[in-house]
């Protein structure tokens, strides 16, 4: 069911895909093609700058505190235990929801918003530590084989950041995490085909913090589309949307709705935390029943 173009012939290595690597923060052609081995370099040279950096300016733990660690080893295991066991999460997302309580879109959340998921995360996502990057993409690549499931052919799309918030960060969350997981789970395909629809990454500049629902809802409407030619790599294939925060699903609704008018079947999602922890029904779903409900 998946595309030649997003898994590597037999035999063959997984192609890195330039969307998955942006280049430095003051390079603005994070869209450019360079071949894998200019990729691999650059990745080889950002960790030797990045461990000599360590050297010369001393760094704390984003949790605790704790000296020469962006996540001491104490955090790590805490954070690994609030993503141990993903969860169904789209009972806490409005958007996601019809009055009548039916589920629009299923969700798997690797974990809820809080203690130290939250504290990495938001600490990834003002500076990309290289540290915080693999911890939480081991985090997001469970929530990614639970909504995957056994034997399902499905291709995972990653949310698109905005013009603004690329320009301030230089990097894209959401596709350095889902870059993560395509590393430690070889043949995880990855169909980076959503963009911003005209000017909407620079109108969204504000960001949705602080946002109710009716607003987030309003400012993503029509903010999305699939990127001209690559419709064909997901008519009529199954994709899984993947985020890095669910809130009211706004976002996730605007995302799954480009994907259904370009031809795909959405049948779910996968977010590394949610804003809200699960209802007592959802509490108890263990992460392979979230996976079958999410393929459904």
């Amino acid at each position: 069911m998946t595309s030649p173009a997003l898994l590597p012939p037999p035999g063959r290595r997984f192609r890195a895909d330039p969307d998955l690597f942006p280049p430095p923060p003051r390079s603005a052609r994070h869209r450019s093609r360079h071949s894998s081995r200019l990729l691999r370099l650059g990745e080889q040279l950002s960790g030797a700058a990045a461990d000599l950096l360590a050297l010369a300016v001393p760094v704390d733990c984003v949790c605790c505190g704790a000296e020469d660690f962006e996540l001491c080893a104490a955090c790590d295991r805490h954070l690994r235990r609030l993503t141990r066991d993903p969860f169904r999460a789209e009972t806490g997302a409005p958007a996601l929801m019809d009055i009548g309580g039916r589920v629009l879109l299923p969700v798997v959340a690797a974990g809820v918003y809080r203690e130290e998921l939250a504290q990495a995360l938001l600490s990834f996502k003002r500076h990309g530590q290289r540290q915080l990057r693999s911890s939480l993409g081991r985090a997001l690549s469970r929530a990614v084989l639970a909504a995957a499931g056994e034997g399902q052919a499905v291709c995972f799309v990653p949310v698109p950041t905005s013009s603004a918030a690329y320009m301030k960060r230089g990097f894209s969350p959401v596709h350095l995490l889902l870059a993560e997981v395509a590393r430690a789970t070889p043949g995880v395909p990855v169909a980076d085909v959503l963009g911003k629809a005209g000017r909407a990454g620079l109108r969204l500049a504000g960001g949705q913090k602080g946002l109710g629902r009716g607003a987030r809802a309003k400012r993503v409407r029509g903010s999305m589309k699939v990127c001209r030619r690559a419709g064909a790599r997901i008519a009529g294939r199954r994709c899984i949307i993947v985020d890095d925060v669910l809130t009211t699903g706004a976002t996730l609704a605007e995302a799954a709705r480009a994907l259904h008018q370009a031809g795909a079947i959405v049948t779910g999602a996968v977010v590394l935390a949610a804003t809200r922890p699960p209802d007592a029904a959802a509490a108890g779903a263990d992460a392979s029943g979230a996976a079958e409900a999410t393929m459904t």
